[in-house]
Order: C-alpha cells, then structure tokens, then sequence
C-alpha cells in the first residue's frame, strides 16, 4: 500500500518528503492512512494519504491533527463527489474516475464513504490501552 500510495502522490505531482513507513491508523487488508512529510517542513506531516480498497486520495493535513479527523473528511469529500457524481455533473475541484462512469462509480464510491466513516465513529478502535500498572 505505502508504494501505491507513493506512485499516486507522483502522478498528482505532489512534492513531498516522503510518505511514513507504516501507517498511522489501518484496518488491513481494507485500509491505510499515512502520513506524508513535508518537503518545505522537514520531520512534519504536511498531508494524508488514504489507500485501499478505496480510491487513493490524500488531503492537506492542517488543521487535522488526529487520523480519526483524518478519516472523517475524506468520507465527508467522498459523500459530496458521489453526490455530484450520481447527477452527472463534475464536482468543481475534485474528479474521480472519467465521466462516461460516473453513475456506476457514485454508489461505490458513497459505499466507501459510509465505511470510513464507520472506523472513524466507532470508539473502540480509538481507545488507547493503558500501559502496565
């Protein structure tokens, strides 16, 4: 996934100081989020990168900090594009996937949607376990 993820981020030309060597939140073998380094700010994050079975996408980091926010918005932005899609119109600066299939891509794009907002709102997968006593 991190290559794929890498391969992408070239494609889209987005310069970059690397993409990290594990992810920060996955759910293997359906998904990965990482963080990506910034180029201008050496050691920060500057973006998230989603991978998966999923589209690969990515989004400025700031100002979400938690891969759970992380999470959230690429489902929001998803759920707008799938919307966009199902009507036959081009969303104004986000495109998935050529036109003529925009209809038979929008529900499995809405369907992705809704199961990363599930992993994001579910708690227990967010719980950090204490540590020994």
């Amino acid at each position: 996934q991190r290559a794929l993820v890498e391969e992408y981020l070239q494609r889209q030309r987005l310069e970059h100081r690397g993409v990290a060597r594990f992810p920060s939140f996955h759910v293997y073998p359906h998904l990965a989020l990482w963080a990506v380094q910034s180029k201008v700010k050496p050691g920060t994050a500057a973006w998230w990168a989603i991978s998966g079975n999923m589209p690969t996408d990515y989004i400025a980091r700031a100002p979400i900090a938690e891969p759970r926010e992380a999470l959230q918005l690429f489902s929001q932005r998803w759920r707008e594009v799938a919307d966009y899609m199902k009507r036959g119109e081009a969303h104004p600066t986000i495109t998935m996937g050529p036109p003529d299939k925009w209809t038979e891509l929008a529900p499995l794009l809405r369907t992705r949607a809704d199961a990363v907002l599930f992993l994001a709102a579910d708690d227990a997968l967010w719980k950090i376990s204490p540590g020994p006593s």
